[in-house]
């Protein structure tokens, strides 16, 4: 379904999600080419070979001329980006800029802590570190920046100090910046994950266009120099280390013989579609890095080496803004050649390699926070170089200062490709370890060519996260094809000509990096004041209803107050009329009660006078009556015995008359 066009706000930047028309999306899901950007990459890289293998002389005075052109007019500017870009990425992490998510505001990491950290831990990893890892130190020491004086302790502490500087904070900070860029853009806006697409912010519908495409070939060119720089360095140590296991291999048929079979390896991987082994591969290395580590750490100068770790962190913190902004302007050549074959030649290194370690960040970031993914990605790769840099630098150190075991040529300078070699050879196991040290950079440089050949492919397909096998192929071979001729027109002085073209083809894209920050700043401060706005909108919202919720609660209670009142005065008058009528009810039936008990006591005493006058008169009654019956009684009792007397009298007199009576006698 086409997107429909809607109208942005007036300086508002570019936040439209998933703004890709559908034929891009068809042609990113095909991994198809973009020949807008392939091409014209194509053909400077084709005329960047030709030229350099027809008239490798005449190009190496044009690298010569243009190093020493850019060290000159562009120097400090290079320092003043790579100070900004700090400065900024701080900023971003410790502003509230930093609570934007790098996804939907809901979403959770796509790992845990633990293993996105070990994503971070490999990305700081590689070449460079153990090409690097003893190896400046000691030339710092030997060779010490303009203006470093002292003892030697004292020299020896300033040359792990700017080893820190450029393996620490700096180089990160860069990948901050362009893999936050490509992360916002691919996880919370939903676009493509291209360099083009990171710049929607800033320069909206244009980065489909012209400018889009100018951008990705400045991009996939210079990815393409940072890849070549590391595979020239890690074939020149690769050839260093085989010298020293009695395989000599330091003249350039050797150099470029390394190069084809290592392609040949990566080739093979790339079209076979071996991506499980190679990411064993890879993971083995770090293994294999760290376990090459420790060894040193444990046969070597153990207390030595971390008390060092500590001490020179603390160093390179307290003098890290003064190196920050140091261009030895005020030592002349002498400080324009330490500019260019070090501080200078990093800051290139790192604006080229930056797309490469940027896209790989910024795909295993999604759903960290702005200020997770800036504390992560700073600190956590920055420990690991200052603790490799610690273990072997210090090392090579304490050889040189306390054991009498010289790793110097016999002109007492350092060799960068046989320093590391010659310090483990004063270690137990040093063929071990030499052995170890050889198939780490090589392991390292198959994984990286075929890791850069993926990003270029990318970079080449507008984001497609599979393009197309031949595509890739391609390019493996331009980055083989670029550090054999960087080896050649280099001959003798192979690393000169690969820090030049370094510092040449970063010159481009640290404006590319610019335009991220503006980018960055416009997309999160933007997005930070809609946050502001809806914050104070709720806090409004908030605010009104708390008021509306005091207000109602006023009025009731306002309401419930002048009810009360009028309840309370109802109450106190029917109290009133009610104690009145109870207490006139209680006082008529209290005299009641008193009337009718006196009238009860009254009638009762009168009752009991009458009784008992009743009773006397009764008794007195009953008396006289018991009387005059008694006397009755005894009347009758004489009665009866007169008439029983006559009676007899008269029976006895009868009984004297009769005849029978007197014959019987």
């Amino acid at each position: 379904m086409a997107k429909t066009e809607t109208s942005l706000p007036e300086g508002a930047p570019d936040l439209r999600k998933a703004d890709v028309s559908q034929e891009t999306r068809a042609n990113m899901r095909a991994g198809n080419l973009s020949g807008k950007v392939f091409w014209p990459a194509a053909v400077i890289m084709a005329v960047f070979i030709g030229f350099t293998l027809l008239f490798p002389q005449k190009a190496k005075g044009i690298f010569n001329a243009l190093q020493s052109d850019v060290i000159n007019y562009f120097g400090w500017y290079y320092v003043a980006i790579i100070a900004f870009f700090v400065i900024f990425a701080l900023y971003l992490g410790f502003s509230r800029m930093g609570d934007v998510k790098l996804g939907n505001d809901d979403d959770e990491p796509e790992y845990s802590f633990t293993t996105w950290f070990a994503f971070l831990f490999a990305a700081g990893m590689g070449i460079g570190l153990v090409f690097y890892g003893a190896t400046e130190p000691l030339m710092h020491y030997v060779t010490p920046r303009p203006g470093v004086s002292g003892n030697e302790q004292q020299v020896a502490q300033a040359a792990m100090s700017q080893s820190f500087l450029h393996w620490g904070f700096h180089p990160w900070a860069i990948y901050v910046i362009v893999g936050l860029a490509i992360a916002y853009s691919a996880h919370r806006l939903k676009l493509p994950l291209s360099i083009r697409y990171s710049l929607k912010p800033l320069l909206g519908d244009r980065v489909k266009g012209g400018w889009g495409d100018v951008i990705d070939i400045v991009a996939l060119v210079g990815t393409l120099f940072g890849v070549a720089t590391s595979l020239g360095l890690g074939v020149m140590q690769i050839a260093a280390g085989l010298g020293y296991l009695n395989i000599p291999a330091d003249n350039e048929l050797w150099l470029v013989g390394i190069i084809v079979v290592l392609m040949g390896i990566t080739l093979f991987s790339v079209v076979t579609g071996l991506e499980k082994g190679m990411k064993l591969l890879s993971n083995g290395n770090l293994l294999l890095a760290a376990i090459v580590c420790i060894f040193v750490l444990v046969v070597g100068p153990t207390i030595f080496l971390l008390r060092e770790f500590v001490g020179s962190i603390g160093n390179y913190l307290q003098n890290m803004v003064s190196m920050t902004f140091d261009t030895l302007a005020l030592y002349g050549d002498e400080g324009e050649k330490f500019q260019a074959a070090w501080t200078t030649f990093y800051w290139g290194w790192w604006i080229s390699w930056s797309p490469f370690v940027g896209m790989f960040i910024a795909r295993v970031s999604k759903g960290r926070s702005v200020r997770e993914f800036v504390m992560g990605v700073l600190i956590v790769p920055a420990l690991t170089s200052f603790f490799w840099f610690s273990v072997l630098g210090g090392t090579a150190l304490h050889q040189e200062l306390f054991e009498n075991k010289s790793l110097l040529e016999a002109d007492g300078s350092v060799s960068a490709q046989n320093a590391l070699f010659k310090m483990f050879e004063n270690l137990p196991a040093g063929t071990a370890l030499t052995v170890g040290a050889v198939l780490l950079i090589t392991i390292f440089f198959v994984t990286s060519a075929d890791s850069g050949a993926l990003v270029l492919g990318m970079l080449s397909t507008n984001g497609s996260p599979e393009p197309k096998t031949w595509i890739r192929v391609f390019w493996v071979l331009v980055a083989a094809a670029t550090a054999i001729v960087l080896i050649l027109v280099g001959g003798t002085d192979s690393l000169t000509a690969i820090q030049t073209i370094a510092i040449l083809t970063a010159l481009p894209f640290s404006f590319v990096i610019i335009m991220m920050c503006i980018s960055l700043y416009k997309a999160l401060s933007y997005e930070h004041r809609l946050f502001v706005r809806a914050q104070r909108r709720s806090a409004r919202e908030e605010i009104a209803a708390e008021l509306h919720e005091r207000i109602g609660e006023t009025v009731d209670e306002m309401v419930a107050e002048g009810v009360e009142a009028q309840v309370e005065a109802h109450v106190e008058a029917h109290m009133e009329q009610a104690i009145e009528n109870a207490v006139d009810q209680a006082l008529d039936q209290a005299v009641g009660q008193a009337v009718d008990a006196k009238v009860e006591a009254a009638v009762e005493e009168a009752v009991e006078e009458a009784v008992a006058s009743v009773v006397d008169d009764v008794t007195l009654q009953v008396e006289a009556n018991t009387a005059a019956i008694k006397k009755i009684t005894d009347t009758q009792a004489l009665r009866m015995v007169t008439a029983e007397e006559v009676e007899a009298d008269r029976s006895a007199k009868t009984s004297r008359k009769m005849p029978w009576n007197s014959r019987k006698k």
